[in-house]
């Protein structure tokens, strides 16, 4: 579904984006990834930072942050106001549940350090551990922490939820989404509303694609 809306519906990704407030109203996304013409590759580590425009931007160094093989995104772009957008997307809600990382004992290290310190900077009284069930979900915005707090980067993070992707017995409605977002968040510690750090949820219907020709 992802890969029919960046390669054949734009326009409506971008009208979910602006509805959210992640982007302005006469602001666009050009998408970098999944490209039909690259095979719908999706990226991570330093090709998902080129593919982000910020690879000559890094000043705190990913390699410090993360270990080699880190989170694959989902899409990539770049606003016309040339800000990143990271966007990580689901069509049911059990997907939100992740298992926990399977790194190495040095990787490992490495990532308990660097999700610790994006846990503290979001909710610095929560005391969940962020390695656990929505390993996925923190992550990411571990992730967004590197680009826009450790680097400046003004990054925007995206969770794109599609609603009425019935093959695969996805939400409704808007409302569950949102619903399972709250549970979510009350379990991790986190705020209600992240949006001042450029985290967004999104949504868009499933029934308005068309599959790719």
């Amino acid at each position: 579904m992802l890969q029919i809306a960046v390669n054949n519906y734009p326009d409506l990704l971008d009208n979910a984006l602006q509805r959210a407030g992640a982007i302005g109203r006469e602001e666009t996304v050009s998408w970098t990834s999944p490209l039909e013409v690259d095979g719908f590759k999706e990226f991570r580590d330093s090709t998902a930072l080129k593919k982000l425009g910020v690879a000559n931007s890094i000043t705190y160094p990913l390699k410090n942050f993360w270990p080699q093989r880190g989170p694959v995104w989902d899409a990539t772009g770049i606003t016309t106001n040339h800000a990143p957008v990271l966007l990580e997307a689901k069509a049911h809600i059990p997907e939100a549940a992740s298992p926990a990382s399977a790194a190495s004992q040095k990787s490992m290290r490495l990532i308990e350090e660097s999700l610790e310190k994006a846990r503290q900077f979001y909710s610095p009284r929560s005391k969940s551990t962020w390695t656990g069930t929505f390993y996925q979900y923190t992550n990411r915005l571990a992730y967004q922490y590197f680009l826009r707090e450790l680097n400046k980067i003004p990054s925007i993070l995206v969770f794109l939820d599609f609603v009425n992707a019935i093959e695969m017995d996805g939400p409704t409605s808007e409302l569950e989404w949102k619903g399972a977002t709250r549970l979510l968040h009350a379990v991790l510690g986190l705020p209600a509303d992240l949006q001042k750090h450029g985290v967004y949820h999104v949504y868009v219907d499933a029934a308005l694609l068309s599959p790719i020709a």
